[in-house]
């Protein structure tokens, strides 16, 4: 734990590895544990001396493939509530700290379709939301449809559990606005294959799906 703001645990990743699922167990048995904030059990005398749910924010440079959904699972498991969010580059900019425009943005929840016919992959986004309260006003009232917050996306359809490897990509432009919602891959040889869905919103925040693809 590195601080506290307003109740809430406030845990910062390290520089140079990514926010991983075994780091949020640790993270949330020690919230726990330490009861501070809103983990305090209620004072003596009240109808239930069972401790509150505890509240911890990660911030982090990086944070490991599908985590949001995953560890936030865990978290609740461990009744501690776990909110994700990016540090921006802009803390290491003097002038932007010292005039407020830091800002961290909460991680986004992806949700995709997959289909198969014989060795012919097509992902779909299905759904994609952010906190609202990160979005600016005039950005919101704009907006009519979730897919509008999206940015590009992009997928490596054979991740090898190490570097993301853009092997198809779709973004809008001034010319053309749209953004297509799905791909489909035809993959040369059987075998089981790890799909990787990469989601940039508006905002500059990256949001990733891991997916299983078994291709007979």
């Amino acid at each position: 734990m590195h601080g506290t703001k307003t109740a809430r645990v406030v845990h910062v990743g390290a520089v140079d590895a990514p926010v991983t699922l075994a780091d949020v167990k640790a993270i949330a048995a020690e919230v726990w544990k330490s009861g501070v904030g809103a983990g305090l059990a209620p004072p003596e005398g009240t109808a239930s001396r069972a401790p509150t749910k505890a509240a911890v924010d990660i911030l982090g440079w990086e944070f490991a493939f599908e985590i949001n959904e995953l560890a936030k699972q865990v978290a609740a498991e461990s009744r501690v509530e776990v909110a994700f969010k990016k540090i921006p580059r802009e803390v290491l900019d003097k002038r932007a700290v010292e005039a407020g425009d830091v800002h961290f943005f909460e991680l986004g929840a992806l949700s995709v379709e997959v289909k198969q016919k014989k060795r012919e992959m097509t992902v779909k986004l299905k759904d994609f939301v952010i906190p609202l309260e990160d979005v600016p006003e005039e950005v919101r009232k704009a907006i009519q449809h979730w897919s509008q917050m999206v940015d590009y996306w992009a997928v490596d359809w054979d991740y090898k559990d190490d570097t993301f490897h853009n092997q198809w990509q779709t973004y809008r432009t001034r010319k053309d606005p749209k953004i297509e919602l799905e791909s489909t891959h035809t993959y040369p040889e059987p075998g089981k294959y790890m799909i990787v869905v990469k989601v940039i919103d508006n905002l500059g925040n990256d949001t990733t799906k891991t997916l299983e693809a078994r291709v007979k």
